[in-house]
């Protein structure tokens, strides 16, 4: 989670650092009873996709286009964490979907690779096809007798 020089790490390839993440605490609605009034658990985490500088060009032209619908018009994404009791298990459970959305937004799948079928498996496809036009053949009523 965090790497070697005090950020983020993400891919092998990108690493944020921890000043370009801004989190605001706030207080957490639901159940809890007089605690959860009066403490602000809840985590906000948000990252400006547009000005990083710890992306190079490729990688911010990908993160606009994949994470549109998740970014606000300034190009910043928002995460919320309010499932656990404390600031800092939030604050964790935040940085862990923030890891996730973002190397999922970055990661480019690999070609698919044309394959031939075998030669048992068309030949199991004919037999099945011959096999289905008899039995539909025999249904049929038998014509030339009348």
């Amino acid at each position: 989670m965090t790497g070697s020089d005090g950020s983020v790490e993400i891919t092998p390839a990108l690493s944020v650092p921890w000043r370009e993440l801004a989190f605001h605490a706030t207080s957490a609605g639901g159940a809890g009873g007089q605690h959860v009034n009066r403490t602000a658990t809840r985590i906000e985490l948000r990252w400006n996709v547009a000005e990083s500088p710890s992306l190079s060009d490729a990688q911010r032209a990908m993160l606009l286009a994949r994470l549109a619908k998740r970014l606000d018009r300034n190009g910043r994404i928002r995460l919320v964490s309010d499932e656990r009791r404390s600031q800092r298990q939030n604050r964790e459970a935040a940085v862990e979907r923030f890891i996730k959305v973002v190397a999922a937004a970055l990661h480019v799948a690999r070609p698919r690779k044309k394959t031939k079928p075998t030669r048992s498996s068309v030949e199991r496809r004919l037999d099945t096809k011959k096999k289905r036009a008899t039995t539909k053949a025999t249904r049929q009523p038998v014509r030339g007798e009348e």
